[in-house]
């Protein structure tokens, strides 16, 4: 929940529906680990 809020503050957007569709906002799809991986949930 911690990082749902994060992204969601930072992004100032959320991707509809329960997963996926992050296409939908980039800055929640493209906010990236130091690893590579996805950031936001």
């Amino acid at each position: 929940m911690f990082f749902c809020q994060k992204c969601c503050a930072k992004c100032l957007c959320v991707p509809p529906g329960t997963y996926g569709n992050k296409q939908t906002c980039p800055c929640y799809n493209n906010w990236k680990t130091k690893r590579g991986g996805p950031k936001c949930p």
